[in-house]
């Protein structure tokens, strides 16, 4: 089941996924644009899902259980972009940044993870970000609500393996994607002078690289599809060159920050009690 299959990574993700010959449930807004992307297939079955409402998302479990009896795998996929200073996006672009992108793919687990538990198996994927790894300017809604998904997965993880239901976050750097296309992505409304030359700067450099990122989208859905057919799939997957440079600047970064310190880090304790006097 893939959230989000109506357009980019998700239509490749239902593809590759139904090449190889899995059944597949592509959901989205816009089932319409689903079928015309996808056309018909056997093993394909098509649901309108808009991840906000939790009660699509539970009719949409409960339609894939109807059609296919079972729950193998769950793409939590589906995602737009906020982009802008922190100061310059409203408090309701920020809320619903956080609203798509960490309580969407909660809405979604919640509904399938009991069929999972039933069923003593399962797999959840969650499409993350390297900004869920590592923040950076024009990013902080965004990165919120990724990084928000990191420690939501991170404890998750232990609470539903003891049902043999295994989980898998991909971070993927810069791919060929919608992402930065204006259906995507919407950019604060600039108002604050000091911010001015920098939006400018970083729209037209986000504008110029849209249709030019190195990632193959494609390939990406492949190597999903090939890692979740594993017993053992890895917990966390750096998608792309980029990514794995984000991944290692930041285990560089966290352990020279941990060193900075380490002596008042480690002095924190409460001291030894002494023996009160006599």
């Amino acid at each position: 089941m893939i959230t989000g299959a109506g357009r980019g990574l998700g239509i490749d993700l239902a593809r590759a996924a139904l090449k190889v010959g899995h059944l597949v449930v592509a959901t989205g807004r816009n089932p319409e644009q689903i079928r015309s992307a996808l056309g018909d297939h056997q093993d394909l079955l098509t649901i309108k899902l808009d991840v906000t409402r939790p009660e699509d998302a539970q009719a949409a479990v409960e339609a894939t259980l109807e059609r296919f009896g079972r729950l193998d795998v769950l793409v939590n996929n589906a995602g737009n972009f906020y982009a802008g200073f922190f100061e310059e996006l409203s408090p309701e672009q920020v809320r619903s940044q956080i609203e798509t992108l960490l309580f969407g793919p909660m809405n979604v687990a919640r509904a399938a993870l009991p069929a999972m538990r039933r069923q003593r198996s399962g797999l959840l994927i969650t499409l993350s970000s390297t900004a869920g790894i590592s923040g950076g300017v024009f990013c902080t809604a965004y990165a919120a609500a990724k990084f928000g998904l990191e420690g939501w997965m991170e404890s998750l993880t232990p609470e539903v393996a003891p049902f043999g239901i295994r989980t898998m976050l991909v971070e993927p750097g810069f791919f060929r994607t919608e992402l930065l296309t204006e259906t995507s992505t919407t950019y604060a409304q600039p108002h604050i002078d000091d911010y001015a030359e920098k939006t400018q700067e970083t729209i037209t450099a986000w504008n110029g690289m849209n249709g030019q990122q190195g990632g193959d989208p494609a390939k990406l859905a492949h190597a999903i599809v090939q890692l979740a057919a594993q017993d053992e799939p890895p917990f966390r997957f750096a998608a792309g060159a980029d990514a794995v440079k984000v991944f290692e600047q930041k285990a560089r970064d966290l352990l020279a920050q941990a060193n900075a310190h380490r002596a008042l880090s480690s002095n924190l304790d409460h001291d030894p009690q002494t023996s009160a006097p006599q």
